[in-house]
């Protein structure tokens, strides 16, 4: 193991522990523990290194098993930086043989997200809490004193004193519930099976549940019971959620190939929560809005997010928790991995969400965006300390990731990819691998050097495009690193990467050989039919394809012919280009100006995006730009904005009722009168109390465009909305549409709302990511986090997954180099640890944006008034 990293001394190995929690004080939110380890002695010593952070450490011994002898912890010293507590012995241990290390320790019951910690919520109107754990990557250690390091697996035994109302979950079932009197009881559960710290759970609350057994029959176990746990009021949301969860656990037992291994599968929704979700093993815990769903009353988006997210989550119960990475560096094994096969099982239990075609419009691209960056990491990347881990759970370790295993999968045939998999779990059960193993099993199964093939798209930062050439009957295809700056330097494209060209088969014609890859810097491949060619055939590869102007303009005509993904591989590929300067912005808006006969939401999508973000980057230097863009905006969409009305019909399919929400949002940000009238026309209804003339999944469309244009009145009905809204999506949405208010007082107002403590911590990016997208707001939001950084820091940093969140929604959209300079002065003399690499990502995006406006604001203006906007 690499010596730079900050790991515990190897001295002892944990194999088990045995946790009591006692004294849970719900006034000073505080605790007692007891933890007994026990310990296989590898070299003699008289200290025991243990992970500890903000616990109080009391009183510890070791028993030693041979000599039936017990030694004494004399004195605890503490470094605070690499949160590691030393133990003094009252005499030196062996170097062999087996004890056990009993430490008493207090800790406190933290509202930050991370350890043992409390979340708020309504139990009956009342303020009230709940309890729950979150230890992903290094926070175990908030939570009781331990071996906090994934390849330092151990088993568990665990019991909890809680008040009689309570209940309490932990991986495994409930063993035994005893009665202490005065209103207590003691709750102890089976035995956990060899797993790392981080995946440990438990939780206590008033809980309510519901749930249903799998389809499948376990050996020994029968139909397995798979519960959604909510506080009291909300179990029945969790029904949507239960029903995936059954499926899936019986698809990914057979896929795998390995049947799930613990005897129940519990969900448990948290309302405070850093991330989506936590796959802890046999306790998942998730946010709110990533697990509870009603049909009534929520945004129908939100009904992808909970299928997706709990077939993600489930995915780990193998690929992560049977089988972890040996150390954080191979995060991505984990996270890409049940991406891509969280993806794998939405699409196959709900087929008519064509949830690929979103994964190329969202996931892909924001992993293009980040990985096109000169500051972007590569998949596997070493790591230090736990701020360092923290800041790798980004989109490169998932959707970068992703993108790889979907790519190898699509060479190698999904069949031979899964049985690959199988073959690699059922090795390294129970234990640590590394993804030179994965390589190794996928490579055996397939009989290719999957190793060879995969190793730069790991070890190697960046991504390529393929330039395309066309002579008669062939094309030539060139290989390159991306940047989106355009700006690639040569001892920067000095990787070849193996790349899998996806050919369309009637590119090929009856003498053509067929070409599986491109392994050099430049290939030619001949005796193709160059009229009908397509490279990244439904667009599983991850690279970006610049195909001559003609082969643009005729791809985009027969785009009827192509399916969604590659209909919106096409559009980004070319805003891609435009954006670097390998292609042209007037050639892109040319493109866009086809497609305002498009019917699929999941291109609209990209169409839309790409147009906001052009508007938004010209909004500070270029007003006149930025409105001509909106009236060509609004020219696009406003057919179709006719065409699809305002109402759901009976049995209309999930993504026209995505679109049509899209359309009216944008419509009503671009300024169409009639979507702008009756959007207010609904909403001072709603706002009234009737609330039949504003569908759920029209209320983000609906409130944002209000607040928008409504002024005062709108934002504080809005406010009220946010204070009273029992939807579980309903905050989410208030805040979101907050972020459109334009006056500069009201922008003020939002901002200090924000900070406030109406708005959860968990919550307080998302208002950002609004205003941030505003023009109008973008700059306020800069000042108020500069005027205000002490309490911004105080209140986030806590958590600094949240911190780094924030700042990166909050400052990544601007276009000019005198922000960056600011940006710059602000942070230079600050202690940037935990957030640094965020503010990198920050800075090329703003370098990124002011050079090409600077480079392509005349050729935008000229097509726009050649085009009459």
């Amino acid at each position: 193991m690499a010596s730079d990293r900050d790991i515990l001394p190897s001295h002892v190995k944990p194999t088990h522990y045995g946790l009591d929690l006692t004294n849970l004080d719900r006034s000073s939110f505080t605790y007692d523990g007891t933890v007994t380890i026990s310990l296989e002695l590898k070299q003699a010593t008289r200290t025991i290194s243990i992970n500890s952070k903000q616990l109080t450490l009391h009183s510890g011994s070791v028993y030693l098993d041979s000599s039936k002898s017990t030694v004494a912890v004399t004195d605890i010293s503490y470094d605070k930086k690499t949160e590691i507590a030393q133990l003094t012995l009252a005499e030196e241990i062996p170097n062999e043989g087996t004890a056990s290390f009993t430490i008493k320790f207090s800790g406190a019951l933290n509202h930050e997200m991370a350890g043992f910690y409390r979340s708020a919520y309504k139990n009956g109107g009342k303020d009230d809490w709940m309890y729950s754990t979150q230890f992903e990557s290094c926070d175990a250690r908030r939570a009781f004193p331990c071996f906090d390091e994934p390849n330092l697996k151990a088993t568990f035994d665990f019991s909890i004193e809680i008040p009689e109302s309570y209940t309490a979950l932990s991986n495994q079932p409930e063993k035994e519930s005893k009665d202490l009197g005065n209103g207590l009881k003691k709750v102890t559960f089976v035995t956990a099976p060899k797993m790392s710290t981080y995946l440990y759970a438990w939780a206590c609350g008033e809980f309510e549940y519901v749930e249903s057994f799998t389809e499948r029959e376990y050996e020994g176990r029968g139909k397995l019971p798979v519960r959604v746990y909510t506080t009291k009021g909300l179990a029945e949301q969790g029904r949507f959620a239960l029903e995936n969860a059954c499926k899936i656990v019986d698809y990914f037992s057979e896929i795998f190939k390995i049947d799930y291994p613990l005897p129940k599968v519990d969900l448990l929704a948290v309302h405070e929560f850093s991330h989506g979700a936590m796959e802890n093993w046999g306790l998942i815990t998730y946010r709110t809005t990533a697990v509870l769903f009603d049909e009534k009353t929520s945004d129908a988006r939100y009904k992808t997010r909970v299928a997706y997210v709990v077939a993600h989550e489930l995915a780990h119960q193998w690929f992560g928790n049977l089988v972890t990475m040996d150390w954080w560096s191979e995060l991505w094994l984990n996270e890409g991995f049940a991406t891509w096969v969280g993806w794998l099982a939405t699409d196959k239990f709900h087929p008519e969400w064509d949830v690929w075609g979103q994964f190329v419009t969202e996931s892909l691209q924001t992993a293009f965006q980040l990985d096109g960056l000169r500051g972007s990491h590569p998949i596997e990347v070493e790591v230090r300390s736990a701020l360092e881990i923290d800041q790798i759970f980004d989109h490169i370790s998932y959707l970068k990731g992703c993108s790889t295993i979907r790519m190898l999968s699509s060479h190698l045939g999904v069949e031979t990819f899964l049985n690959g998999v199988s073959n690699y779990l059922k090795k390294h059960a129970y234990g640590n691998a590394t993804t030179e193993d994965l390589w190794t099993a996928l490579g055996e199964e397939a009989g290719a050097d999957v190793a060879g093939f995969m190793r730069n798209w790991i070890k190697t930062i960046g991504f390529p495009v393929l330039t395309v050439t066309e002579a008669p009957g062939q094309i030539t295809v060139k290989q390159s690193r991306f940047l989106s700056t355009g700006d690639v330097k040569p001892e920067e494209d000095s990787t070849t990467w193996w790349i899998p060209l996806f050919l369309n088969d009637e590119a090929y014609t009856s003498s053509a050989e067929k070409v599986a890859a491109l392994t050099a810097k430049e290939s030619t491949i001949k005796n193709l039919n160059t009229s009908h060619y397509k490279l990244n055939h439904g667009q599983n590869g991850f690279y970006r394809v610049n195909y001559p102007s003609s082969r643009l303009t005729q791809l985009g005509a027969d785009r009827h012919t192509l399916s969604v993904s590659d209909r919106v591989g096409l559009i980004a590929d070319a805003a891609a280009m435009a954006f670097s300067g390998a292609g042209s912005t007037a050639g892109l808006l040319s493109f866009l100006h086809a497609l305002s006969d498009e019917q699929s939401y999941q291109v609209w999508s990209e169409i839309l995006s790409q147009l906001n973000k052009l508007r938004s980057l010209f909004a500070e230097s270029s007003p006149r730009i930025r409105d001509g863009l909106t009236q060509f905006t609004l020219s696009l969409i406003s057919p179709t904005v006719a065409k699809l009305g305002w109402e759901f019909s009976a049995g209309e399919d999930f993504l026209t009722g995505r679109l049509r929400a899209l359309l009216l949002s944008t419509a009503g940000t671009c300024g169409h009168a009639a979507v702008i009238a009756e959007a207010q026309r609904r909403f001072a209804a709603y706002t009234s109390g009737d609330t039949s003339l504003v569908h759920p999944s029209l209320r983000l469309a609906i409130f944002r465009t209000a607040v928008g244009t409504g002024g005062a009145v709108a934002v504080t009905a809005v406010l009220a909305e946010y204070a009273r809204t029992a939807a579980i999506d309903g905050q989410e949405i208030c805040l979101s549409s907050l972020g459109r208010v334009r006056e500069p007082a009201l922008i003020r107002q939002v901002l200090e709302f924000t900070l406030s403590d109406k708005v959860k911590v968990q919550d307080k990016h998302t208002p950002a990511i609004a205003l941030s997208n505003n023009s109008e707001a973008r700059g306020a939001l800069w000042r108020f986090i500069q005027e205000n950084w002490d309490e911004v820091y105080k209140q986030l940093s806590g958590n600094m997954v949240v911190l780094d969140r924030f700042l990166k929604n909050s400052l990544n959209k601007f276009a000019n180099r005198e922000v960056l300079s600011e940006i710059e002065e602000f942070f230079r003399k600050k202690d940037n640890t935990g957030y640094d690499k965020g503010l990198g990502v920050v800075k090329d995006n703003i370098r990124g944006n002011a050079a090409y406006v600077e480079r392509d604001a005349r050729e935008v203006e000229k097509w726009l008034g050649e085009h009459g906007y």
